[in-house]
Order: structure tokens, then C-alpha cells, then sequence
């Protein structure tokens, strides 16, 4: 169990990292510091879109409008934190306890 464990919070920081790298990269290309007409940053940018778009697309459409600020990055950070907590504590957590 502490293997499959382990897994879960592999991918869950993983994909906080995968919206570090989207949230970081947006601001990179809004201030015109990259360009999206380099392949490798568009490739970058692609892939971060493609992963993160299905949970935070949902988000957003149910966030208030806040003038142009986008806080639902914000918002899946918390859930996937509160998702591991859960996780750790309530399912792997009697499990790696009870030695099963």
C-alpha cells in the first residue's frame, strides 16, 4: 500500500507542477518575454493547456468574474492539496496503519 501511495502523490505533485509551469509560461507570454512562434514554446505551452484545461475549465466557468484575473490555478492548487491530504489521511492512511 505505501507504494500505491507514493504513486499518489507522485502524480498529484506532478500535476501542480504541470500548473506552476502553465501559470509561469501564461505570464511569460502575456508580457511578451517568449513567443509563442518558437516550437518548443508552443509545444510547452500545448502541453500544459491540454492537461490542465479539463479541471480548470470547469472552475471557471464557476468563478465570479474578477476583472480579467484568473484565480482558478489558485483554486485547483487547493483542491489537489486538500485531495492529497484527504487521500493520505483517510484512505492510504488506515490502510499503511493496519498493515494490510
Amino acid at each position: 500500500m505505501a507504494a500505491l501511495q507514493y504513486v499518489f502523490n507522485a502524480v498529484i505533485q506532478l500535476y501542480i507542477l504541470v500548473i506552476l509551469v502553465m501559470v509561469v509560461l501564461s505570464w511569460l507570454i502575456s508580457f511578451n518575454v517568449v513567443n509563442r512562434g518558437n516550437q518548443f514554446v508552443d509545444a510547452a505551452w500545448r502541453a500544459a493547456t491540454a492537461l490542465t484545461e479539463p479541471l480548470l475549465g470547469p472552475i471557471r466557468s464557476r468563478m465570479p468574474d474578477l476583472g480579467g484575473l484568473d484565480i482558478s490555478p489558485i483554486v485547483l492548487l487547493i483542491g489537489l492539496q486538500a485531495a492529497q491530504i484527504f487521500g493520505n489521511n483517510y484512505v492510504f492512511g488506515p490502510l499503511v496503519r493496519g498493515g494490510l
